[in-house]
């Protein structure tokens, strides 16, 4: 494969519908011959995003949350995105270091980081676009 291959999907910001997404990269991922490994660390990493999509930007009202997954020679990236209110990734963020009785969204961040070899985030008042790195080991 010599150009990419960009596949999109939307789901409502619904927890019943996490699992969509889960499926949507591990399918993806298999056929890129990612390892069982690294297909579990991707599917979690979704996971983790499409979740703190789904608790934190919407608040009770119903909303979409948007993917692209970027299929390429060496690497899959997934931009995950939502137009809820954002988040203060230095003030929002609690650790457990930081306070173990309130664990929040600072432990998906945890996850994925420590999953995928590279994640991004731009947030704002009007939205959050989480982008996810796996390369494939050659």
């Amino acid at each position: 494969m010599t150009d990419s291959v960009t596949i999109k999907l939307t789901i409502p910001s619904l927890s019943d519908y996490v699992g969509v997404a889960r499926l949507t990269a591990s399918g993806i991922a298999n056929r890129m011959k990612f390892t069982h490994e690294d297909i579990e660390d991707i599917k979690i990493a979704v996971s983790e995003a499409c979740t703190n999509a789904v608790q934190y930007a919407y608040g009770d009202s119903l909303g979409e949350i948007e993917m692209a997954f970027g299929i390429y020679d060496d690497k899959l990236e997934i931009v995950i995105s939502d137009s809820g209110k954002g988040f203060d990734i230095e003030s929002d963020v609690t650790t457990q270091e930081d306070d173990p009785e309130k664990i929040g969204l600072g432990l998906g961040i945890v996850f994925m980081r420590s999953l995928m070899d590279q994640v991004d985030y731009n947030t704002s008042e009007t939205g959050t676009t989480v982008t996810l790195v796996k390369k494939v080991s050659s």
